[in-house]
């Protein structure tokens, strides 16, 4: 033990108390019999390199060291060598007590499971005369060496607290933005509590505009990552600073049902933007790993993605909704065979059908006739807003279309491919089709602080805007409209469009669905949720509901 620390048994539980300036005030281990001991003092009395499955009585002396030294501020060099991977280990250690100040802690385990040991840990943060109880629940995991078979903690920085990763850190100092209050449109307070999905995005609303909303720092304790584009994630408040008030564009009661529809699919995104004027009025997630992919995300959109490339083929009087159109059940172009939905066909269909009923090989038959591999990719971005600098108010994702040729074309023209969205983009794609015109997407009034918004070169030919609003009318209310389950409840002015993303190794596709209902219009993917209609689509019915 080092100098200055006493320990004593009492009660069956083993306590260290530590004194003066040294690290962590006392630790507890219950049933732990004696103190840590440097592992280099014992190399020479180590047994034989031992194989196979680790005992019981392995696991637990390997976790009571581990928790032991890391508690009792044992060297972080000392106690990263009771790990699988010292090197990775020591800084996050030596950190615990250097950049995140835990003045002194008391780790509790839990009975251990196989390998694995749960553990609760009740820390003092102390900062600038300031100090707080800190208190969380963890795990490790102990595996046996490789090389030398010894029992050690198989190391990850979630050992250390759950939310770490190799790319953050715990750091305790003033805060690197001012605390803010977030209020939606009508002044209803927007909470992470309340609202989880809104975790992400009311950080860096924070980190971007806590000053400007009138707060000042306090001192925290909050994981910073290494990307000094992710704002910082608050784990502790010792002093709390000024709160500002910030409005954003989110309506709470949306964002409500918003947040109560995701929740019903696991991997589902969805978000919803006012047609006229490009206001987010909602922006929800229901994932594993919590990411904000409603507006980060990339992927395919599948047969969404036609109304772009119907307003194309459309722009160059290809095509028009009562015109015939060739609905084969497949189509080979360029090499690449493509297909309908269980291989489906339709005899004397117009356009507008085809649209209405998701055929692909409508699409594809008019792709020699636009004489042009951009025509997509221009109408994307010219038109519908797509790559441009989209500046919401928080960091976005505005979508790719990139120039293809061949039957990377015709992937292109229904939603596969090398095309990249996600459900802010359609969104805001079917907000233009119903408004005629591109209004980028925004959290926060531009009047904040003044940002440039993207501009879209040219609005959609009034003649053209009416006939895509009509096809996406059609299959939301007709009785062949792949979109018309879905939203059945809906009253008002609606319509929409449904979509089926194929993804390599994945048994079932995405299901993609956008629509509009009046004022509003909201998009959603549901990963391996299989057809549009079936998971997506009652996620944005439940969405424009609300609105």
């Amino acid at each position: 033990m080092r100098s200055g620390v006493k320990v004593g048994v009492i009660g069956g539980v083993f306590l260290v108390f530590a004194g003066g300036a040294s690290y962590g005030a006392y630790n507890v281990y219950s049933g732990l019999t004696g103190g840590f001991t440097d592992s280099t003092t014992t190399a020479a009395t180590e047994p034989e390199v031992r194989t196979g499955p680790l005992t019981a009585d392995e696991v637990d002396q390997a976790a009571k060291k581990f928790l032991t030294a890391w508690a009792d501020g044992t060297d972080a060099a000392v106690v990263a060598q009771l790990t699988n991977n010292a090197a990775a280990a020591e800084p996050v250690i030596g950190g615990y007590r250097d950049a995140a100040h835990v003045a002194d802690a008391v780790i509790t385990p839990g009975r251990a499971v196989g390998a694995k040991v749960p553990f609760t840990v009740r820390a003092t943060v102390e900062f600038e005369g300031r100090s707080k109880v800190w208190a969380y629940s963890s795990e490790l995991t102990v595996l046996r060496g490789e090389t030398t078979g010894r029992p050690l903690v198989d190391w990850a920085p979630t050992v250390i607290h759950p939310d770490l990763t190799a790319s953050t850190r715990l750091v305790t100092s003033e805060a690197s933005a001012p605390p803010i209050q977030a209020v939606d449109r009508n002044g209803t307070e927007l909470t992470k509590e309340k609202y989880p999905s809104l975790g992400p995005v009311l950080d860096e609303l924070r980190k971007r505009y806590g000053s400007a909303a009138g707060g000042s720092a306090g001192i925290e304790l909050a994981l910073e990552s290494d990307d000094d584009t992710v704002p910082a994630h608050t784990l502790l408040t010792l002093a709390e600073g000024r709160t500002g008030t910030l409005r954003t564009t989110l309506d709470a009661r949306v964002q409500a049902a918003a947040e109560q529809a995701v929740k019903k699919f696991s991997e589902a995104s969805v978000a919803a933007v006012r047609p006229s004027t490009g206001e987010i009025i909602a922006v929800a997630n229901n994932r594993a790993d919590g990411w904000n992919a409603a507006m980060l995300g990339q992927q395919a959109p599948g047969s969404t993605m036609k109304i772009v490339t119907a307003a194309m083929l459309m722009e160059k009087g290809l095509t028009a909704p009562g015109r015939p159109a060739d609905c084969s059940p497949d189509v080979l172009y360029q090499g690449r065979t493509f297909h309908n939905l269980n291989g489906f066909s339709l005899r004397n269909s117009t356009f507008a059908e085809s649209f209405a009923r998701s055929c692909n090989t409508a699409f594809i038959h008019l792709i020699d006739e636009t004489k042009d591999d951009g025509a997509l990719a221009a109408e994307a971005r010219q038109v519908f807003g797509i790559g441009l600098d989209w500046r919401t108010g928080v960091t976005s994702f505005d979508g790719s279309v990139p120039p293809a040729g061949g039957g990377e074309a015709a992937a292109q023209y229904i939603g596969q491919g090398t095309i990249q969205m996600n459900v802010l983009n359609m969104a805001s794609i079917t907000a233009t089709a119903k408004d005629g015109g591109f209004k980028q997407p925004v959290i926060v009034p531009r009047s904040l602080d003044g940002r440039e918004l993207a501009r879209a070169e040219r609005p959609l030919p009034g003649s053209v805007a009416q006939q895509l609003r009509d096809m996406m009318r059609l299959t939301a209310t007709s009785p062949y409209g792949t979109a018309t389950k879905a939203m059945s409840g809906l009253g008002g002015d609606k319509g929409a469009k449904t979509g089926s993303a194929e993804v390599d190794n994945q048994s079932a596709s995405n299901s993609w669905f956008t629509g509009f209902q009046d004022d509003l219009a909201a998009a959603a993917v549901v990963e391996s949720g299989g057809h549009g209609g079936d998971a997506a689509g009652p996620v944005v019915a439940a969405v424009l509901a609300a609105g």
